[in-house]
């Protein structure tokens, strides 16, 4: 990879519309792949970020329906749900030697990714932000912070650096880390209980939290266990802190989707943490009927 990229971002969304915006201003060429009316406004109008952390600012960028040549790297920042559509516009061919760097909640799609494209430049990534498309090419970042921990097992190091100095230039604060698996389940640990129970209730997490203080524990320390098996992080004292931290009014996307009448990515996050316990035999009583409550707004 030289200085100057190319990145391609499937689905320029909250997350994926702040970054092709901040990477296109940051000087690296961007194409954004969606659908034609999408793409249409991203021609003409580019990307409009508001944002208190990186300022508002207009970006210009490419925008396709499909993948036409390769590029360095190809951010996929599409809901779970929308996947497997949204992968038509990747053709492995056109990808060739292009990182694929999936940006997806849950822990079971980098073996998806790795069984389309070449295993050797699947490089999952996760990102801590409040980032939300309010329309097609316009972006508001609500959360003070933007951070990515960038991974890959097999990926050669010289080319995560290289994407990981882009994105950190770019603004977001970026780093490698070693470890897959406790990358991918340091995120879902977090985000299973928050989403799972924020999404049952129809509460933000400062309700959830004083209201269902105790179903909240029992599910974090389930999670945290079904972790450890796994080969990821387990601390559910953390987690609890970390969840009493944040706003009162803060929700999940998964409640945002709920709300919205979108579809949700309950498989991804619920069904990935209980095919996850069952394989190693960890009891998961309290997430098995959470899943199975929220199972009739999915």
């Amino acid at each position: 990879m030289a200085n100057e990229l190319s990145v391609a971002v499937l689905g320029p969304g909250g997350v994926g519309g702040l970054l092709a915006a901040l990477l296109s201003r940051s000087g690296h060429r961007v194409i954004c792949l969606s659908g034609e009316k999408t793409a249409e406004v991203l021609r003409s109008d580019g990307i409009q970020v508001r944002s208190a952390r990186f300022g508002d600012f207009t970006a210009r960028v490419e925008a396709d329906t499909e993948l036409r040549e390769p590029v360095d790297a190809c951010l996929v920042t599409v809901k779970h749900t929308a996947l497997d559509t949204a992968l038509a516009r990747v053709p492995a061919p056109v990808l060739s030697d292009g990182l694929v760097v999936p940006f997806l909640n849950g822990v079971e799609h980098p073996a998806a990714l790795r069984a389309r494209y070449r295993p050797d430049r699947v490089a999952p990534a996760v990102i801590r932000v409040e980032s939300t498309r309010v329309a097609p090419g316009a972006v508001e970042h609500g959360s003070p912070f933007a951070e990515i921990d960038l991974t890959g097992t097999d990926v050669p190091r010289p080319r995560l650096d290289a994407l990981a100095d882009a994105l950190a230039a770019a603004g977001p604060a970026t780093r490698v880390l070693e470890d897959e698996t406790a990358t991918l389940w340091a995120k879902m640990s977090f985000l299973a209980p928050f989403a799972l129970l924020t999404t049952r209730y129809g509460l933000p997490l400062g309700d959830v939290r004083t209201l269902h203080r105790d179903e909240l524990t029992a599910l974090v320390e389930e999670t945290a266990a079904i972790s450890r098996a796994c080969g990821g992080p387990a601390d559910p004292a953390q987690a609890l802190a970390r969840y009493d931290a944040f706003p009162p009014s803060t929700k999940s996307s998964m409640q945002r989707d709920a709300e919205a009448g979108r579809p949700l990515e309950l498989d991804a996050i619920g069904g990935a943490l209980l095919r996850a316990a069952e394989r190693h035999g960890i009891p998961a009583p309290v997430a098995a009927r959470v899943v199975d409550e929220v199972h009739p707004f999915a």
